[in-house]
């Protein structure tokens, strides 16, 4: 082989690798972008809705039921059954309801977890509020790229979105995580 051919596809494979890692860092800008803006239009490209739904939901529907487990007050075994029963299908009718694309973009700015009983406020957010969300970056796994954001007014609370890969180069908001980002999370 050529010294020139050799050259040019180790270019053309640093080149390709270098634009198959960081392709989820500028979409995660987009997100972010457009999350701040409020364009809606652009939050309904990034984001695929029914897989984000669905995650939220066993999101919420874990966390419900560790807190009910956890509440001093369920003694009755019978009413804490019935409570676990009921809970799923609260959680999935008001998720259907709630998760909007100003929803999306209130969770961006605020990296607070969402909170199906209020409606989030299509109004722009404040420069204080833009200062006070920090971003972390890491891969899950090769397709799996999660932003983990906090708030530093409440740095023990995080909120990791996950970025799902949809092809070589593009990446869509498809899932969230609410628990506390690990060391073993990231690759």
């Amino acid at each position: 082989m050529s010294k020139k051919l050799i050259v040019g596809l180790t270019v053309v494979a640093a080149v390709f690798l270098a634009a198959y890692f960081a392709s989820p860092v500028l979409a995660v800008r987009g997100l972010t972008e457009a999350a701040r803006t409020g364009d809606e239009a652009a939050l309904r490209q990034r984001v695929d809705f029914p897989a984000f739904r669905a995650s939220l939901k066993d999101e919420l529907n874990a966390e419900l039921m560790v807190r009910m487990r956890a509440d001093p007050r369920s003694d009755n075994p019978v009413l804490s059954g019935l409570g676990m029963l009921l809970a799923p299908s609260l959680v999935s009718g008001a998720v259907d309801a709630f998760v909007t694309p100003q929803a999306i973009a209130s969770m961006v700015r605020s990296a607070r977890a969402p909170n199906p009983v209020a409606r989030p406020e299509p109004a722009e957010p404040s420069e204080q509020e833009r200062d006070t969300v920090r971003q972390s970056w890491a891969y899950r796994d090769l397709d799996t790229f999660a932003v983990t954001l906090t708030n530093s007014e409440d740095p023990d609370q995080h909120l990791a979105l996950l970025m799902e890969r949809r092809g070589l180069f593009s990446w869509k908001l498809a899932g969230i995580d609410l628990t506390a980002p690990s060391e073993d999370d990231a690759i």
